[in-house]
C-alpha cells in the first residue's frame, strides 16, 4: 500500500462500486481552529495541552517521513499518561494511531483505534463525523456491511440533517453486498436523483452498481434504462453492447439492431462474441450480406477464426445474399479443413443453380467421395440432373438409381428416372434415323 499523507488522506479502498472515496485525516491544528469558531455553540469540548500536541505533532512528523515504527512509539509515550488526557487528547491519539496502522495495512487495529475515537465524550463534532464516517469505509472495504450501515447511522445522528449523497452511496454499496437489493435499489436512486438536484453529474460507478442493482432482482427493463443513461453520458463501447444485448432481451429487436449497428459503425464491437453476434442479428433480421461483412471483418481482424462453425456461417450469409460465388470460396475453404463431403455438397447444389453443369458433376463426385452427408439424396439429385444437361444418360440414371435407394428422395428420383429413360431412347432413335 502506498504511503499516505497524514494532512489529508486520499483511501485506496475500493468499495463495491469500485471507486475510492477520501478517508480524512483530522489535522491537529486544524481542527483547534476550526472548533474555537464552530463549536463552542454546540459542545463544549476541553482544550488541548502544549504537550500533547507537540508529541502528536511528533508522531504525525515521522510518520509523513515514513518512520512508522518510530510514530508509533511516540503515540505509545503519550497512551502510557493517558490517565492525565481529557476526552480531545485520547480522541485525537487515537486517530493518529489509526491512520499509522492504515498506512502500516493493519486493517483490524486501525478499525479498533478509529473506534475509540469515537468512544471518547465529550469531542468535537466534526471529528466525531468524520471518523464514523472513516470507520464505514473501512468496515466497508473488510466486508463488515452491517457495521458499515451502523457507523453511518450514527453519523446522521450526530449531523441531524439530510442524508449526504455519500452515505447513500456507501449504504447503496454495502446493502449490494448484503444482497439486500431493495434497500440497495433505493439509497442508489436516492443518490443519483440528489446529485442531479444539486446541479451536479452522478459519477459513472453509481450507474455501474444501480445497474448491477436492477440486475440482481431480474429488472431487465430497469437495466435498460440505466443503460440507455450510460450509453448518452460516457459512450463507451461495453455500455453500446450491453445496451444491445438488453434490447434483446427484452424483445426490442430493432432497436437491437440500431444499437448494435451503430457501435459496429464507431468501432466499438471488437470482440468475438459481439461480431458473432451482431452477424447473426444482422441474418435474423434478412440482411445476409451485411451478416457477412461482419464475419469478413472478424477474420480480416484476426479476432475470428476460421473454423468449421465460422466458415459454414459465412457461406450461409453469403447464399442469402445471393453472393454465389463468394458462397463457393468460402464453401471451398470449409472443405479444406472438414473431413466430410458436405461442404462439396453445397458447392454442387450451388453450381447446379448457377446451371454450371461440368462443375456440379465435379463437386458432387467430390461430396460423395468423402461421404458423411447429412442429405445424401439431394446430392444424387443433383448429379443425376446435371449428368442429363451434359447429355450423360447412362450416368444420370446410375445417380438417380441411388437417390431412389433414399427415402427422402425416392419419390422425384424415380420421376426424373422415368423421364431420362424416355429421353435417352428419344435421343438412341435420333441417332439411328440419322
Amino acid at each position: 500500500m502506498k504511503a499516505l499523507s497524514y494532512t489529508l488522506i486520499a483511501s485506496s479502498l475500493l468499495l463495491a462500486s469500485g471507486v475510492a472515496d477520501v478517508l480524512p485525516f483530522v489535522d491537529v491544528a486544524s481542527v483547534q481552529a476550526e472548533e474555537k469558531k464552530a463549536e463552542k455553540k454546540r459542545r463544549r469540548t476541553p482544550a488541548m495541552n502544549s504537550r500533547v500536541y507537540s508529541q502528536l505533532a511528533r508522531a504525525q512528523q515521522l510518520a509523513d517521513g515514513g518512520q512508522v515504527a518510530e510514530g508509533l512509539e511516540v503515540l505509545d509515550d503519550v497512551k502510557a499518561k493517558s490517565k492525565s488526557l481529557n476526552s480531545y487528547e485520547k480522541a485525537m491519539m487515537y486517530n493518529f494511531y489509526g491512520f499509522i496502522y492504515y498506512n502500516a495495512e493493519r486493517v483490524d487495529e486501525a478499525l479498533a483505534s478509529f473506534e475509540q475515537v469515537v468512544e471518547q465524550s465529550p469531542i468535537p463534532e466534526s471529528l466525531e463525523k468524520s471518523t464514523l464516517f472513516s470507520l464505514s469505509q473501512l468496515a466497508m472495504a473488510s466486508g463488515k456491511f452491517e457495521k458499515t450501515l451502523q457507523y453511518l447511522e450514527r453519523w446522521e445522528a450526530v449531523d441531524g440533517g439530510n442524508v449526504p449523497v455519500k452515505n447513500n452511496v456507501l449504504k447503496a454499496q454495502a446493502t449490494y453486498q448484503m444482497k439486500d437489493y431493495e434497500a440497495a435499489s433505493k439509497y442508489i436512486s436516492s443518490a443519483i436523483e440528489q446529485q442531479i438536484a444539486e446541479g451536479f453529474a452522478p459519477a459513472e460507478n453509481w450507474y455501474v452498481l444501480q445497474r448491477a442493482i436492477y440486475f440482481e432482482m431480474k429488472q431487465p427493463k430497469k437495466v435498460t434504462e440505466v443503460l440507455e443513461v450510460m450509453v448518452r453520458k460516457f459512450n463507451k463501447p461495453e455500455y453500446w453492447v450491453q445496451l444491445g444485448g438488453m434490447y434483446g432481451e427484452i424483445g426490442e429487436e430493432k432497436k437491437q439492431l440500431a444499437v448494435m449497428e451503430a457501435a459496429f459503425q464507431q468501432g466499438f464491437i471488437t470482440k468475438k462474441s459481439d461480431l458473432r453476434n451482431l452477424s447473426q442479428i444482422y441474418y435474423l433480421h434478412g440482411l445476409p450480406y451485411k451478416s457477412a461483412v461482419v464475419m469478413e471483418k472478424g477474420f480480416a481482424t484476426n479476432v475470428l477464426e476460421k473454423n468449421e462453425k465460422n466458415l459454414k456461417f459465412l457461406a450461409q450469409s453469403f447464399v442469402g445474399a445471393k453472393e454465389y460465388e463468394k458462397a463457393i470460396e468460402t464453401y471451398r475453404a470449409l472443405s479444406n479443413i472438414t473431413q466430410d463431403g458436405r461442404a462439396d455438397q453445397q458447392i454442387a447444389e450451388l453450381r447446379l443453380q448457377q446451371g454450371k453443369f461440368k462443375e456440379t458433376v465435379s463437386a458432387a463426385k467430390k461430396a460423395a467421395e468423402k461421404g458423411n452427408l447429412e442429405n445424401p439424396g439431394n446430392l444424387y439429385l443433383a448429379l443425376g440432373m446435371a449428368s442429363f444437361n451434359l447429355k450423360q444418360f447412362d450416368q444420370a440414371m446410375a445417380a438417380f438409381n441411388k437417390a431412389t435407394e433414399i427415402k427422402s428422395s425416392k419419390r422425384m428420383a424415380t420421376q426424373w428416372l422415368k423421364f431420362v429413360e424416355r429421353e435417352k431412347k428419344n435421343a438412341e432413335q435420333l441417332a439411328a434415323n440419322s
